[in-house]
């Protein structure tokens, strides 16, 4: 690999030029760069903490509770099921039914999902958001269509 031993012409002592490559100081940098990229990968991730629900689902013969969804339509129309509603009387009437679904627990604390058409205008959209934060309503979750 790294020697010559046998030779064309010259001199005794004249081994020629050796055209061979020494890989062995080129595998001692990428053993060493590969270590440094295996410690530094884990310490690069970064962990956000998520509130995800849990992955064990319901023994069979509970109630599952049914979400209160937000339903946009293209035309503007704002509905909490199938009941419809405006965007000023929507908070007043969000509380309503949620404190008629749950008692127990506070409206603002209740889990409110959105569903919207594609043809809603993102204002419009936005302005539900904007309602709905600004009257305390925190945990939103937006329904999207399956891939």
């Amino acid at each position: 690999m790294g020697a010559k031993l046998g030779g064309g012409g010259g001199g005794r002592f004249d081994l020629g030029q050796n055209s061979d490559i020494n890989v062995t100081p080129f595998v001692d940098v990428m053993l060493v760069l590969l270590i440094i990229f295996m410690v530094a990968i884990p310490a690069a991730t970064v962990s956000i903490k998520l509130d995800l629900p849990p992955a064990i689902p319901p023994p069979p013969g509970t109630k599952v509770k049914e979400p209160i969804l937000i339903n946009l339509s293209p035309g503007g129309g704002v509905f909490i099921g199938d009941k419809p509603t405006n965007l000023a009387s929507l908070p007043a009437d969000l509380s309503r039914t949620l404190t008629a679904d749950d008692p127990t627990l506070p409206p603002t604390q209740q889990r409110v999902y959105i569903r919207a058409d594609k043809q809603v205008r993102y204002g419009d959209f936005m302005s539900v958001m904007n309602t709905l934060q600004g009257n305390g309503f925190y945990q939103v979750a937006l329904i999207n269509e399956e891939i």
